[in-house]
């Protein structure tokens, strides 16, 4: 397909939001909040995202996965920028996003300020609800799950394992 008309912005935002997270394809990229700007200059697009660590592996995957995509829509020229300032943080994430990793079976980033609970990178706090029950009797078993990004508990309640996508703020 060859675009006979420029792009728009507004039409590539609903395109990236097509594109799915590697690790957690229930996401979107715009779900998880990685997708910091969209430019478009005549057939150019440029598109810039931020890792959510600076080790994340699934970045290729990404932005290969975003040329794909416009690419079928006829968007031949564009350029994928990674921009790893300011840091990515779950606070970027959507609610959806969020929404649809604890339907999923992964607890999501909790927000320290809300519920008065302190998060770190590690995951350490042992109120991480359960996506299953929706217990908080849970415990950390690792501080690494089945991603670099994730941490493994195990809920005390149902006894089911799980992963829990920790906060970075």
């Amino acid at each position: 397909m060859v675009a006979t008309q420029a792009p728009t912005e507004e039409h590539i935002w609903q395109l990236l939001e097509e594109v799915s997270d590697p690790e957690v394809p229930v996401l979107s990229i715009l779900d998880l909040g990685i997708v910091r700007n969209v430019q478009v200059q005549g057939q150019a697009v440029t598109v810039t995202i931020t890792p959510t660590y600076s080790g994340c592996p699934a970045m290729n995957t990404i932005a290969t996965d975003i040329r794909l995509r416009l690419l079928a829509e006829g968007i031949t020229h564009v350029t994928i920028h990674n921009q790893l300032s300011p840091a990515w943080t779950t606070d970027w994430m959507s609610q959806a996003g969020r929404d649809k990793l604890e339907a999923y079976g992964i607890a999501p980033p909790i927000d320290g300020t809300a519920t008065g609970h302190l998060l770190n990178l590690f995951g350490e706090d042992t109120a991480v609800r359960c996506p299953l029950c929706k217990s908080e009797h849970t415990h950390l078993v690792s501080q690494f799950g089945s991603t670099a990004c994730k941490a493994f508990y195990q809920c005390d309640d149902c006894h089911e394992p799980f992963d829990y996508f920790k906060c970075h703020s």
